[in-house]
């Protein structure tokens, strides 16, 4: 494969349809650009929230010359990427590897496939601040149409990002294309709850993947930014099916409500902790981590309540960090908790995991353990933060030899650079 203005080249085989007329270059301004670019915002911004992909399509054709277009997003399990279209669904999904729309998601970046009629297929990531949501493929007439409009159409996947996110909020459409297969009920209360599945600003990368995705029961993460801190929570709740999905329910809202009231972490865990026993009166509890990041000085306090663990990537060197164990939140009536303190370096790589990696068992009893996490950490020290989590996951599933897990499996991957101006 050749890569010719940044895009990556690959072939395609369908039929032509009827070409439309070349415009001439001296239609190509900067007037045309700006007026084109816009256009195709405003058809998303104004479109009602389940008529997105009707009104970029429309756009995309008169503006752009597009002969087709296509919107594919990534499902739970990110194993594959599925048309957005309203079911019973008449596309099938693309595999996120080894295809080229998987190409320009694992990339990031535009991936050109040449269709042996002379058309050029653009497929453009579709991701939000980090989040890799999708990838819009556009067919255009030739490779003339695909160097002009490259870097115009990237800008245009990017405003659907943010237009799809906020249409989610109205319409079913873009959830259901999120899943190839049902989700259980305790499965649809976790997604619910989370965040997102990636996070970028220019001081760190975060990314984190839960499986099984279909069927997750306790475990859940959450992270809220601002301009100077980061605030990271990593859940391993006890018990199976509904059970535990409630109880990680009502941990990580009372963990945001104290949040948002702005309370540091150590009463953070401990207003979680008594809305949890208020609950339960000890019978079920939750294990998690919280950690509150001084994005300025890489500053951290911590309160590690439970059983997700920490190794932390520092110049190749993998190690296991540990703090001291407090009780998980729900055990007793007006737990105290203690924050303790350590410190990130810019280049450090934080990999959280729950029990379901730590702990799974191979088919002839052997754990996973530290081991075979520093040895999967080290495998992908070169990948990106969004790629470690799915990858070490994998490579778990080859751990059990392909048995279905027994437990609920999270990993989150941080990557810390910090402020260049702070030494």
């Amino acid at each position: 494969m050749a890569r010719a203005n940044g895009a990556v080249h690959g072939v395609c085989d369908t039929p032509a349809p009827v070409r439309s007329t070349r415009r001439p270059a001296t239609q190509i301004g900067s007037f045309l650009i700006v007026k084109r670019f816009i256009a195709a915002e405003r058809a998303l911004r104004t479109a009602a929230p389940h008529q997105l992909l009707d009104a970029l399509g429309r756009v995309l054709k008169e503006q752009y010359a597009a002969e087709a277009v296509e919107f594919l997003m990534a499902d739970y399990g990110l194993s594959v990427l599925q048309p957005v279209s309203v079911p019973p669904r008449t596309s099938w999904p693309v595999s996120v590897f080894n295809t080229p729309a998987g190409r320009a998601f694992g990339s990031q970046r535009c991936h050109a496939e040449h269709c042996r009629d002379g058309r050029v297929r653009l497929h453009l990531p579709v991701t939000v601040r980090g989040d890799r949501i999708g990838v819009l493929s556009v067919t255009l007439p030739g490779p003339d149409h695909a160097r002009h409009d490259e870097a115009e159409l990237c800008e245009v996947a990017e405003v659907l990002g943010r237009e799809v996110l906020v249409a989610e909020r109205d319409t079913d459409l873009f959830v259901q294309a999120r899943r190839k297969d049902r989700l259980t009920l305790a499965a649809e209360m976790q997604w619910q709850l989370l965040p997102g599945r990636s996070f970028s600003l220019p001081e760190y990368d975060l990314a984190a993947q839960l499986e099984p995705a279909y069927a997750i029961f306790g475990d859940n993460y959450d992270w809220s930014a601002t301009a100077d801190r980061l605030m990271l929570y990593v859940t391993n709740g006890m018990g199976e099916g509904m059970e535990a999905s409630l109880l990680t329910t009502l941990a990580i809202n009372a963990l945001r409500n104290a949040r948002r009231a702005g309370v540091s972490i150590a009463d953070q865990a401990a207003l979680a902790d008594q809305a949890v026993y208020g609950h339960y009166r000890g019978r079920c509890h939750l294990s998690v981590l919280l950690f509150d990041f001084d994005v300025a000085t890489g500053r951290v306090s911590v309160v590690d309540a439970g059983s997700p663990h920490l190794l932390r990537l520092r110049r190749g060197v993998v190690e296991r960090i540990t703090f001291d164990a407090q009780l998980p939140l729900g055990m007793f009536e007006e737990t105290d908790y203690v924050a303790q303190e350590f410190e990130v370096e810019p280049g450090d790589r934080l990999v959280f995991v729950s029990d379901g990696v730590h702990a799974v068992a191979s088919p002839l009893g052997e754990p996973y353990g530290d081991a075979a996490l520093v040895r999967a950490i080290q495998s992908t020290r070169l990948l990106p933060a969004a790629e470690v989590p799915r990858t070490v996951l994998r490579e778990l599933t080859g751990h059990r030899d392909g048995a279905e897990p027994e437990d609920d499996a999270l990993v989150v991957c941080l990557d810390w650079r910090g402020r260049p101006d702070v030494h």
